[in-house]
C-alpha cells in the first residue's frame, strides 16, 4: 500500500500544492486538509506521514507559527502524542518548522518550547539558494535513519524566510549537538562552515535543520518541495546536478514501504 501523507494547511500557508505534488511524484497517497477540519475529525492516525508545509501561517503574526503551534497544543496535542508514539513521521518546511520547534516537537517531544527561529540577522528577508553540509554516512546519526538516505556530504536548496535564525540557551544546543540531532548546516560550495551569506540568517552552529532523538521528526529552513526536479536549479544548463529535494521526501515514502 502506498503511505498515506496528510499536508496540513491553514490561513497563509501557500507552499501546500508544491508539497503534495512532491510527495506524489515520490508514490504516496496525499491528503491536504485544513486544521480546523483535522479539529473536527480527529483523523490523523490513518496517515503514516504528516507535513507541515511553509507558508506564512496566519500572517506571521506573534511571530512566524506561533498561532499554528497554539492552534496544535490546544486542539490535537493528543492526537499528535499517539501519532508519535505509533511511529508517524512528521516533516516540518521552513514555516512548518517554525511550528514544530514552538509546540516542543521539536527537538524533544515535550512540548514545551526550548529552542526558537527567530529574525535573520541580516534584518531582511532572505531569497536564494544554499549549501547544506549533511552528517555523512554515520548509522549513529537519527537523521540518517530516514530522511537523508543517499544524500551527498553537500547539497543545496532553496530558501525563503525572514525569520530562519535558529537560537537556543547553550545549554540545549550542547545536547542536541551531543545527541547528533544537527541534520544539515549552511556551509559554502566547498562545505566549509562560515558567516553570511553562507549562513543566510545566523543560526547558532549553522544549524539549517534539526531531528529529534529518533529521527522520525525532522524539522528544515530549506524547502526540499522547490527542487524536485533537476530543471528548478537555475544552473542546471551547466552543472551535473541531483535533485536533492526529491530524495528527501522520497526517503520517507520509501521508509513506509519497506515497512516502517
Amino acid at each position: 500500500m502506498k503511505p498515506k501523507v496528510l499536508i496540513l494547511r491553514t490561513a497563509g500557508t501557500n507552499c501546500d500544492k508544491e508539497t503534495a505534488h512532491a510527495f506524489e511524484l515520490a508514490g504516496a497517497d496525499v491528503s491536504v486538509e485544513h486544521i480546523h477540519h483535522l479539529k473536527k475529525h480527529k483523523q490523523l492516525s490513518k496517515f503514516n506521514i504528516l507535513c507541515l508545509p511553509g507558508g506564512f501561517s496566519y500572517g506571521d503574526d506573534l511571530g512566524a507559527g506561533k498561532i499554528f503551534s497554539l492552534e496544535f497544543l490546544l486542539w490535537l496535542k493528543s492526537e499528535l502524542e499517539n501519532f508519535i508514539d505509533n511511529g508517524g513521521l512528521i516533516l516540518g518546511i521552513c514555516n512548518g518548522f517554525q511550528v514544530l520547534v514552538k509546540t516542543g516537537i521539536l527537538p524533544d517531544l515535550n512540548f514545551s518550547q526550548t529552542v526558537t527561529l527567530t529574525d535573520n540577522d541580516s534584518h531582511r528577508f532572505e531569497d536564494r539558494w544554499v549549501y547544506l553540509k549533511t552528517p555523512g554516512p554515520d548509522p549513529t546519526i537519527p537523521a540518517n535513519k530516514i530522511w537523508l538516505k543517499d544524500l551527498d556530504s553537500v547539497i543545496t536548496l532553496p530558501i525563503a524566510h525572514a525569520e530562519g535564525k535558529f537560537f537556543a540557551d547553550d545549554s540545549i544546543v550542547k545536547i542536541i549537538e551531543k545527541n547528533k540531532q544537527v541534520a544539515l548546516r549552511y556551509v559554502n560550495g566547498q562545505g566549509v562552515r562560515g558567516g553570511y551569506p553562507f549562513n543566510p540568517n545566523g543560526s547558532i552552529n549553522d544549524i539549517a535543520g534539526i531531528t529529534d532523538i529518533s529521527g522520525r521528526v525532522f524539522g528544515l529552513m530549506p524547502h526540499p518541495e522547490r527542487f524536485i526536479d533537476r530543471h528548478h536549479f537555475p544552473f542546471w544548463q551547466n552543472q551535473t546536478v541531483t535533485a536533492w529535494g526529491f530524495i528527501i521526501i522520497e526517503n520517507s515514502v520509501k521508509f513506509f514501504e519497506k515497512g516502517g
